[in-house]
């Protein structure tokens, strides 16, 4: 949390309203990437809304996600899926992605990346391919 002086990277991105315009925007490129697509299923609206939750709490904003699903135990929860390298960038590059469809400003884009970088790579639990 912050002392009140400080804006969260959630509440500098836009809050809820642009959150859920990124998570909107990526979720059809991960659909679509051969590497990521398979990983998800069919209906992504509840995995999106998940996701809506978490990156809410961990940029900064309430703890959606804690209070409707308890601890996000990330890594534990992404373990049944072959996380490779590739998997993980090709997941921030969609990220990416949706960051400029919406038209998120540069400065921010990569400070948002940058925040992401450490949990894509940690979810890896497979070698490259």
């Amino acid at each position: 949390m912050t002392s009140g002086n400080e804006l969260t990277l959630y509440a500098l991105i836009g809050g809820e309203p642009h959150l859920r315009m990124l998570v909107e925007a990526f979720y059809p490129r991960v659909q679509e990437h051969p590497l990521l697509g398979p990983l998800f299923p069919e209906d992504i609206r509840p995995v999106m809304e998940k996701q809506i939750q978490f990156l809410t709490q961990f940029f900064g904003g309430p703890m959606l996600y804690t209070e409707e699903h308890g601890h996000p135990m990330m890594r534990a929860r992404h373990m049944p899926f072959a996380i490779t390298p590739e998997r993980a960038e090709a997941w921030l590059f969609c990220m990416k992605q949706a960051a400029e469809e919406i038209g998120m400003p540069d400065d921010l884009k990569e400070i948002m990346l940058a925040r992401l970088q450490g949990p894509a790579h940690h979810f890896v639990n497979q070698a490259s391919t």
